[in-house]
């Protein structure tokens, strides 16, 4: 039956300061040891995220004082080799650091919901012409393009995929494109996901739809300012509900993201459009300030930060930070 998650005994690996020991267990019995670092170098061991349910996922990304320093890998993390988008790229990235996986959605032809970011295939598949004009069957005919345009084994996968593979192992946060909230909520419905997935939502109006439809299912809500911050205040939408988008620079009222979380929300900050750009362009010269810049983030109250560079953000923010205790029951290394 879909929603009932398969992924129920698999092998662990604890790690502490003394001992390393392999047992095989199942994943809702196993924790982290509390405040234990968790920046790994890629293993045979995923990074795993597991909220048991609705109530979990709300637990995890309530705030409390704790920082969570948690990554979110834009459209997977795509790298070379490892195209955007693709339950390949999303294994690579949780090789290396716990992340909570951005997707895009996007309908064919015969109505089934892929993930795929453009409108168009040109971009990322060696197909061309339009999403919504093709089939599944078309579409898993081509193959995906990495970062650098070549062409790989990767296909692009249906939503339904991705919902069975993800369950028990990360947690995804769904987009819009052209896939209404109420397919969105169905399919989060037919698969039981309320645990795993959480909706994105650029009005309050489409947010509160997804509240009345379904009170259990986390969004994530575009709050840039104040103004936007009051008018939430007054959507009916319970905080415990959301974690808020504040931008893809900090805002510049600095008090708002302490206003957020005194509402008992995390804060998600992007930066995909501004310091993973400068990043790229100069580690190898200039990368300690830079550095700094994504550390400053954190230090004025961001919870989570949305990068295209999962793997290394993830290493940066956590080389030196620990799971916070009142949060590491969610966290697990999965051996596969």
């Amino acid at each position: 039956m879909k929603g009932i998650c398969k992924f129920q005994r698999s092998k662990l690996k604890m790690i502490s300061p003394v001992t390393t020991v392999i047992i095989t267990l199942s994943l809702s019995t196993l924790v982290l040891p509390k405040d234990v670092s968790y920046s790994a170098p890629e293993s045979s061991y995923l990074h795993v995220i597991k909220p048991l349910n609705s109530q979990e996922l709300q637990e995890l990304f309530r705030y409390n004082g704790d920082s969570l320093n948690l990554v979110s890998a834009h459209r997977g993390g795509p790298r070379p080799k490892f195209p955007e988008n693709c339950i390949g790229t999303f294994e690579n990235t949780m090789k290396h650091t716990f992340a909570i996986m951005e997707i895009d959605p996007r309908y064919t032809k015969d109505g089934v919901i892929v993930l795929h970011h453009d409108a168009t295939l040109e971009r990322t598949t060696n197909g061309e012409g339009r999403v919504a004009d093709m089939t599944l069957q078309e579409l898993k005919e081509l193959r995906l393009k990495d970062t650098e345009g070549i062409v790989t084994e990767f296909q692009i996968p249906a939503l339904d995929e991705v919902l069975q593979w993800a369950c028990g192992k990360t947690i995804l946060v769904l987009d819009q494109k052209d896939v209404p909230v109420e397919a969105r909520v169905r399919k989060i419905e037919e698969y039981r996901a309320e645990a795993y997935v959480i909706l994105i939502f650029y009005s309050f109006r489409q947010a509160r739809k997804c509240y009345e439809l379904n009170k259990n299912i986390m969004m994530e809500v575009m709050i840039p300012n104040r103004e936007r911050f009051q008018e939430f205040d007054k959507a009916g939408i319970p905080w415990k509900n959301i974690i808020a988008f504040v931008g893809h620079i900090p805002p510049r009222d600095e008090d708002l993201l302490q206003m957020i979380h005194a509402k008992g929300a995390c804060c998600m900050v992007g930066t995909s459009r501004n310091l993973d750009r400068e990043f790229n362009v100069n580690r190898t010269s200039d990368t300690e300030s830079i550095e700094q810049h994504y550390r400053v983030l954190l230090q004025r109250g961001a919870d989570v930060i949305e990068t295209d560079l999962p793997r290394e953000v993830g290493k940066l923010l956590y080389s030196e930070s620990t799971i916070p205790a009142s949060k590491s029951h969610f966290f697990r290394q999965l051996h596969f």
